[in-house]
């Protein structure tokens, strides 16, 4: 159970809205990290909520000092040590007066320190050294101070490759990679996105004072049509824009208009399937990717017997992962109403819109 009344199946009392899987297994793992001392590494792409992770974590440790966040790749990278370990009078050039360094600041508490892949090379050995000994120096001092910051990191990008590539220390990456948490991007958890979407335009009515009407299935219906390359972020400010353009409490459908997704390849290219011929005319709208697209995977679809996921399921043998299928058989309209075979019936999703 954790705090506030809020259990493992429900993290809106932690900032975190959501309520599927993926959300769940994160919560939990929250909860499971949060009362211990354990570095984290939080990695995923940008926009999917690390720094609410984090917060989440220490709100939960019961850590009586405050959580520091550092954001490594907006502090210059001659700075950032003295941002970090903090310094002493006259240390350098424009050092008039002692400052105090973030891990410092964090004792007893939390230190955050995201998108720790743009740490520089010859800082990492420092930070290595305060993740083992738990002890660093303030710039242009010898006394050593005793760390008692937990350490919580954040990233966007792959260490492991940085490790391979040598920019990143593989000592390094193994301290910080102590406890894991990784967190799925906004279009693998399409089941979230209405009470995302909700969320974000309660906050707005809030902090503006007008009211709207509950968004519509219709509504719902386009925002869960689009992949979410920019993730929660990119809904939240989605839904800023249509409340923006609001009239009468009703969100406009036009306000959520967006860029044609890029197409996965592999649909095309992985699965043992023999091709279904395409038309031979050259009309562009007998062509359409998306038909040919449609198709394929309806006849993917119709050899399992309709079996999504499992092993033999339909995903696996396009290579796709469950939710990225299931996704695009509601971007491209396909559900078990087709009839006939895959290649003769390429209908489009039916969807009544409001005039």
């Amino acid at each position: 159970m954790l705090t506030n009344g809020v259990t493992r199946h429900d993290g809106a009392g932690l900032g975190i809205i959501g309520h599927g899987p993926s959300l769940r297994r994160i919560l939990e793992e929250v909860e499971i990290v949060a009362k211990t001392d354990a570095t984290v590494l939080i990695t995923g792409d940008t926009g999917t909520g690390k720094e609410l992770v984090a917060e989440a974590i220490h709100n939960e440790s019961g850590r009586r000092g405050a959580l520091v966040k550092v954001n490594c790749a907006a502090v210059p990278a001659q700075l950032l040590e003295s941002e970090l370990m903090g310094h002493e009078k006259g240390a350098f050039t424009g050092a008039l007066s002692r400052r105090i360094g973030r891990f410092e600041a964090a004792q007893d508490g939390t230190i955050f320190l995201d998108e720790i892949g743009e740490l520089p090379l010859d800082l990492q050995p420092k930070v290595l050294r305060l993740l083992q000994e738990r002890t660093f120096e303030r710039l242009g001092s010898n006394q050593s101070i005793r760390s008692t910051a937990r350490i919580v990191a954040a990233t966007n990008r792959q260490l492991r490759s940085m490790v391979e590539e040598r920019t990143f220390r593989q000592d390094l990456f193994y301290r910080l990679n102590v406890f894991p948490i990784e967190l799925p991007p906004l279009r693998d958890r399409l089941e979230d996105i209405p009470d995302l979407a909700q969320h974000f335009l309660d906050t707005f009515a809030r902090r503006t004072g007008r009211r709207f009407e509950p968004i519509p299935d219709y509504f719902m219906a386009r925002l869960s049509a689009h992949d979410w390359p920019g993730n929660v972020r990119e809904l939240m400010n989605a839904i800023e824009r249509a409340a923006i353009c609001a009239r009468d409490g009703v969100l406009p459908l036009g306000a959520v208009t967006f860029p044609p997704p890029q197409v996965e390849p592999m649909i095309l290219s992985r699965v043992a399937e023999p091709e279904i011929p395409l038309p031979r005319r050259r009309d562009p709208n007998l062509e359409r990717l998306d038909d040919v697209q449609r198709r394929h995977i309806l006849s993917v679809l119709q050899s399992t017997n309709w079996v999504i996921g499992g092993p033999r399921g339909a995903a696996a043998r396009l290579g796709l992962k469950r939710p990225t299928l299931i996704y695009r058989m509601k971007k491209l309209g396909i559900d078990r109403s087709f009839q006939g075979a895959a290649g003769t019936d390429s209908r489009r999703p039916t969807l009544t819109l409001p005039r």
